[in-house]
């Protein structure tokens, strides 16, 4: 009876096309060219490093794409127990017509060849958009970016906001804002209207989201212009900072992007809790993991503060999820979002739905995002959810509470797109 009743909500879900609210996909070249550039995931990479492939064989300079993935593949062996193998074999089965059970160093060039033909067709693209079923993804897009050339109706603009707060005293990056907005910082003042330029920018491209990802040891408050001035002064001038200037500064910054959401009306999505650098030697993207001394409560003055923004969470260790179910309980303007990075395998996710879906109001779920770099993951990504999800609301809707197939199904399509059309304002197309 559960396994069949799984089997069709499963089926009705996988007919609802998607708007995926979180990517970092380049809007200018979305999807795959080779299956190096599917199996230069940094879930890979790192899975293949941890595994003892030295990371200057995946990270040579110059490398030739087919040679990175024959030095991939023969490590595939020690990963194929984990979710994110089985999304590579998904990928290639539906994608590239792959019928075996494993790749291996005996296949894997018959595969890298028939995904090459694939690949370089001229409507790739929109094939694994149709396959995906999805039909609107958010970027993930540097606060210069022209954002010129592409849909803005397809690819949905994101200003993300970390080098703003946390890399202002950089020169570079004072260019970039001076470039981008036409206007040097020597105050507090010049830098809100920075700001304010950089949002009406984005909003005129139809940007739907501020974001930004955080340290664990990060707590906003509210800075006054006044303290923030002579720090300014000084960044503008090229002098170092103190940490405890540097502080105040990244709080400042911060304050008035959430100043600006407000105004603008754009949720804030914030991703919450991780170090970087941990492990220095680590491949690319493979160095950053979560710290458990991270507390929402250090958001408590931003949220009470700003109770019309409305802020997206994401943490990235499961352990965290109990307090973002509570806050999301509590507050109006605190929202659970999708399930991140080292959060983002069946266990944790069944877990943690399960906990949202039973304690928040179900207007105030956003049930999942890719985090893809290229469109072919959006399909294995939003699978395994739909799996999840289906089993979640056999089992404790359907059968544990007595629903309707129809009223769990309507509670599914809600948490996997409806919530975000009415949290982010993007309208049902």
């Amino acid at each position: 009876m559960s396994a069949q009743l799984q089997q069709r909500l499963l089926g009705e879900l996988e007919k609802l096309v998607l708007i995926d609210p979180h990517t970092h996909i380049n809007q200018l070249d979305p999807a795959s060219h080779t299956l190096a550039d599917i199996l230069g995931y940094h879930y890979y990479t790192e899975l293949a490093h941890s595994a003892g492939l030295p990371r200057e064989q995946i990270e040579q300079p110059g490398i030739d794409p087919k040679e990175k993935v024959s030095r991939l593949v023969p490590k595939l062996a020690d990963i194929e127990n984990t979710a994110q193998y089985s999304w590579l074999l998904e990928m290639c089965r539906v994608f590239f017509g792959f019928e075996d059970d494993r790749i291996t160093p005996a296949n894997w060039e018959t595969l890298y060849d028939n995904a090459a033909k694939k690949m370089v067709q001229p409507d790739w693209e929109e094939q694994v958009l149709r396959t995906s079923k999805l039909e609107r993804i958010f970027l993930t897009n540097n606060f210069d970016e022209p954002l010129t050339g592409f849909d803005t109706q397809r690819y949905i603009p994101c200003l993300r906001t970390d080098d703003l707060v946390f890399h202002l005293t950089k020169p570079e990056t004072r260019t970039r804002l001076a470039k981008a907005t036409g206007i040097e910082l020597s105050g507090s003042a010049s830098l809100k209207e920075a700001i304010g330029k950089l949002f009406e920018h984005f909003v005129s491209k139809n940007a739907k989201a501020c974001a930004i990802s955080l340290p664990p040891d990060f707590a906003p408050i509210r800075i006054e212009a006044s303290a923030a001035d002579p720090i300014l002064r000084a960044v503008a001038t090229g002098k170092e900072l103190t940490a405890d200037e540097q502080r105040t500064l990244s709080r400042f910054v911060f304050w008035t992007l959430a100043e600006h959401c407000a105004d603008h009306k754009l949720p804030f999505d914030l991703m919450i809790g991780v170090n970087r650098r941990v492990y220095e030697a680590g491949v690319y993207q493979g160095q950053d993991l979560f710290d458990q001394r991270v507390s929402l409560i250090q958001y408590r003055a931003l949220f009470n503060a700003f109770p019309q923004v409305i802020f997206p969470i994401s943490v990235l260790a499961q352990i965290s999820n109990q307090e973002l179910v509570s806050y999301s309980w509590i507050f109006p303007n605190v929202v659970t979002n999708g399930h991140w990075w080292y959060s983002n395998i069946p266990a944790y996710i069944e877990t943690d739905c399960r906990a949202r879906l039973q304690a928040v109001p179900r207007t105030k779920q956003i049930g999942y995002y890719s985090d893809m770099y290229k469109l072919e993951f959006a399909l294995p990504k939003f699978g395994m959810y739909r799996r999840i999800l289906a089993k979640i609301l056999a089992e404790d809707f359907v059968i544990g509470r007595g629903w309707a197939e129809e009223h769990a199904l309507e509670l599914g399509r809600q948490n996997l797109r409806g919530n975000v059309e009415t949290i982010f304002g993007v309208d049902g197309g």
